[in-house]
């Protein structure tokens, strides 16, 4: 799962996901997304049992205003994206390219 600017962001969060779909990662695990009631969204990737389990990110804050911010974050389990309503793409799109960066990595 290589990103390009043209990448289709929900191809290649289906990718990712059944890329992972191993016969039991699937029963406990997978993708939320979810509506907040500040409003906007909120994305939530189960990176445990994966090959990149383990992997940190401190949450970066992208505040562009009231009504344009992007947060984004991992506390090893799980890899996650919140922000304001126009961005559930941004959200998609940060967080696919972490994980698509950390799986090119040894």
């Amino acid at each position: 799962m290589k990103p390009t600017p043209d990448s289709d962001v929900l191809l290649r969060l289906q990718d990712w996901y059944a890329s992972n779909c191993d016969g039991d990662w699937e029963h406990s695990a997978g993708v939320k997304i979810e509506s907040l009631d500040n409003p906007g969204w909120t994305v939530l990737l189960d990176i445990a049992g994966t090959p990149i389990e383990g992997r940190v990110l401190d949450r970066v804050i992208v505040d562009n205003s009231e009504e344009n911010w992007l947060h984004y974050w991992s506390d090893g389990n799980s890899i996650g994206a919140a922000g304001s309503p126009h961005r559930l793409r941004d959200a998609l799109k940060v967080i696919l390219d972490r994980v698509s960066e950390w799986q090119m990595e040894p």
